[in-house]
């Protein structure tokens, strides 16, 4: 099964969206947002600003992001090593953090954000 395939990364851009329309809902909105959140990040290389959904964990100044068909997707290659700074928005504010990725087994990664 090829993860970084077309179909994969559609189902991947779909599923990011439909999570995006949900969490903005007035009848879903408030539960999606205590589960998601959205990280915006500068790519190392490219040097552009994106921003994705991610489903996230929280216990006090460190939030916790496991990403789940990591191959699929790319965004957390830029805190490998010594990680860099992230902006989440958490409580419907943005928060600053610096983040580091590590692979945990299989095709999953955790990104562990320190909040400034």
């Amino acid at each position: 099964m090829n993860l970084n395939g077309p179909i994969t990364r559609r189902f991947v851009t779909g599923f990011n969206g439909l999570v995006l329309r949900l969490r903005d809902s007035a009848w879903l909105g408030g539960f999606l947002r205590r589960h998601f959140t959205i990280v915006t990040y500068t790519g190392r290389r490219s040097g552009r600003t994106f921003s994705t959904p991610v489903g996230f964990r929280r216990a006090g100044d460190t939030v916790t992001i496991t990403v789940m068909l990591a191959e699929a997707k790319t965004w957390w290659r830029n805190f490998l090593g010594e990680g860099g700074p992230l902006t989440l928005e958490l409580d419907g504010a943005p928060r600053t953090g610096h983040a580091v990725s590590r692979r945990v087994g299989g095709n999953r990664v955790s990104v562990r954000i320190t909040l400034d």
